[in-house]
Order: structure tokens, then C-alpha cells, then sequence
């Protein structure tokens, strides 16, 4: 019992934190900007915390069924993190662009910051990194047929229509993702896997996971930091929102913590397959995200927008539109070769530095 305290010691801070914040809540937000701001990076760094143990439980599942299931589990689970997260946010949130800017900043962290820096590392390592680029390929075009049909042609949509729209935008996502997975998992499950020598240190998993344990535990202990993570982003949400006021902070803000957050494991797990010489994981665990993101987020926020009968905007700026079609040109560019470099890291690496400036600056 001490030993499996000690292993899951985050969930355990987490649902101390939990019990904690709940009750003072109100008490912190009522003392002023001060307190509720250091009250929200204070639960951001225990969502975290929470988020890295179930992204382990999501590994040791991904490695008992294998690929390409392994990494369907580990984006889902991401994935469902950031969707728990950003509806919470929303109930207490009035910003209409948040759910847009949370997608938007996902896929360019994901792309732009996991595949960069990744590629960067593993690159001035190993040199080229093999991959199979049938998965590049397939993800990319997927991830722009999805953020152009939820949110590029969002733009021309009459407001009178948004209602139609939305519908329309849930039923083409849930086809969209369904007819991936399909094909993902069956008759096209060879696009998404690469063969290593096993060598070496190289012979440990991609994921880099500790031994298959019993399936049943990890499935409950997922379960339940999932549903810590959304009492503490409830908290969060309202501090951060007094925490932030009148500050001039960008509203974009609120929507890049929410997507580091769900984020944050995958890039750890994205670095150690990459400094193992093993590109396949990045590869599918950047664009496999991005693609659960786009497609299984919208679904969800526009059917909330529809209960609640108030229209939210997904259609993206000017510059997030132009950020966004230079990281999936640049994307489709590097990812048809079947390799990656530090050089091809290095361009993604840029994109997402000008993704944070423009960001900083409010577009």
C-alpha cells in the first residue's frame, strides 16, 4: 500500500489540493488579485502533476494493446484532459474565442513545438531519424481538412446559419474521426508503424513505460485523475479569471495554459522516444494529437454552444489562419520524406517562436 502511495503521490497531492481548493475558492477569489493569482499557477502545477500520472497509466495501456491503439490511447487521453478542462473553463468563462484559441494553440505546440524540438534534439543526436512517412502524410492532410471545414470556413458563415453550421460541423468530425479510426486500425494500421533494430538501450519500449501492470488499475487510476483534473480546473478557471483581470494579458493566455496542460506529457514522452532514436512515436503522438484535438474538440464545444443557445466564434484570425497554413505546409513538406532532421526541427521551432510572439502581441 506505501509503495503504490508512493507511485501515485501526485494524484494524491492532487486530491489534496482538490479538497482544499474547493471549499476556499470563493474565500480566495474575495482577496484579490494577488492571492487568486498565485492560488491559479499554484493549481496549474498540480493539474500537471496530475496530468503527467495519467499520461503514465495511458502509456502502460498504450504498450499492453500496442500500435497503433498505444498512441490512440495516449492522444485520446490528452485529449480528453484539455476537452474536461476547456468545458469547465467555459462555464465561467465569457470569452467566445476560447475554445478557437485552445485548438489553434494546441496544434501549434503539438506540430510546431513537440515535432520541433524533438526533431532538434534527436537530430544533432542521431543525426536522420526514420519514420514511416505514410503517417506524416496521412495525419497532415486529416488535420487540414478538419481545422479547414471548423475553422477557416466558419469565416463566411452567416451568423443567421450558426445553428446549421453547428450541426453540420459535429456530424463531419465525429464521420471524420470515425472513418480515420477505421482505417487507422484496420486495413491502413501499417501507415502509423515502424520497424527499429533492436540494439542496445534501444530495445526498451518507444514510450519509455514502465512494465505492463495489471490493465484494471491503470484504467481507474486514469479515471479518476481525470476527474481531479476537472475539480481542480474548475478552481483554476475562476482564479485565473480574477487572478488576470485588467492586466492586459492577451486573452489567448487562458487558451495556451489550457493547451500546455494537456500538452505537457506528451512532450515528455515525445522527447525520450526521439533521444532513443525513435521518430515514429513523435510523429504519431504530435499529429495524432492534433488531429483528436481538431476533430473530437469541436464536436464537443459546438454541441455546448448549441445547448446553451449562445454562438462561440471558431473561425480563426488572420494570423492564426496564415500560422496556420505555414505549419501544415511546412509540415507536409518535411514529413514526405520519410525522415526528419535538426534542420527541418529547426523550422518548426521558428514557427512556434512566431507563434508565441504573435500571441504575446494579442493577434
Amino acid at each position: 500500500m506505501l509503495a503504490l502511495a508512493r507511485k501515485e503521490l501526485f494524484l494524491i497531492i492532487a486530491a489534496v489540493v482538490a479538497a482544499v481548493a474547493l471549499p476556499m475558492e470563493h474565500a480566495i477569489t474575495h482577496a484579490g488579485q494577488g492571492p487568486s493569482l498565485i492560488a491559479a499557477i499554484a493549481l496549474i502545477g498540480v493539474i500537471i502533476l496530475a496530468s503527467l500520472r495519467v499520461a503514465h497509466h495511458a502509456e502502460i495501456l498504450a504498450e499492453k494493446v500496442g500500435e497503433p491503439y498505444g498512441t490512440m490511447i495516449l492522444t485520446l487521453s490528452a485529449v480528453l484532459v484539455e476537452v474536461v478542462i476547456l468545458a469547465i473553463m467555459l462555464g465561467s468563462n465569457e470569452s467566445p474565442t476560447l475554445a478557437r484559441d485552445t485548438i489553434y494553440s494546441a496544434v501549434m505546440l503539438d506540430i510546431n513545438g513537440i515535432i520541433g524540438v524533438a526533431a532538434i534534439l534527436g537530430g544533432l543526436k542521431h543525426g536522420e531519424q526514420p519514420y514511416n512517412n505514410a503517417s506524416g502524410r496521412t495525419y497532415i492532410v486529416m488535420i487540414m481538412t478538419g481545422m479547414g471545414v471548423s475553422m477557416l470556413v466558419p469565416e463566411f458563415v452567416p451568423m443567421a446559419s450558426w445553428q446549421a453550421y453547428s450541426v453540420f460541423s459535429i456530424v463531419i468530425m465525429i464521420f471524420l474521426y470515425g472513418m480515420f479510426l477505421r482505417l487507422q486500425t484496420t486495413r491502413h494500421s501499417y501507415f502509423f508503424s515502424y520497424k527499429y533494430e533492436s540494439k542496445g538501450e534501444d530495445h526498451h519500449d518507444a514510450h519509455g513505460a514502465e512494465p505492463v501492470g495489471r490493465a484494471w488499475h491503470s484504467v481507474v487510476t486514469l479515471l479518476v485523475g481525470i476527474v481531479l483534473i476537472g475539480i481542480l480546473a474548475e478552481a483554476m478557471s475562476k482564479t485565473l479569471d480574477v487572478g488576470l483581470e485588467g492586466t492586459g494579458i492577451p486573452p489567448i493566455f487562458s487558451a495556451l495554459v489550457v493547451a500546455t496542460i494537456s500538452a505537457s506529457p506528451e512532450i515528455l514522452t515525445a522527447l525520450r522516444a526521439a533521444l532513443a532514436n525513435r521518430m515514429q512515436p513523435v510523429i504519431n503522438i504530435a499529429l495524432g494529437a492534433s488531429l483528436s484535438t481538431v476533430v473530437l474538440t469541436v464536436p464537443v464545444i459546438e454541441f455546448l454552444a448549441l445547448m446553451r443557445g449562445q454562438p462561440i466564434v471558431m473561425a480563426m484570425t488572420p494570423a492564426q489562419s496564415i500560422m496556420t497554413a505555414l505549419t501544415l505546409l511546412v509540415a507536409a513538406i518535411n514529413l514526405n520524406d520519410g525522415q526528419t532532421n535538426a534542420i527541418e526541427g529547426t523550422t518548426h521551432f521558428v514557427l512556434f517562436c512566431a507563434f508565441l510572439m504573435l500571441a504575446f502581441l494579442g493577434l
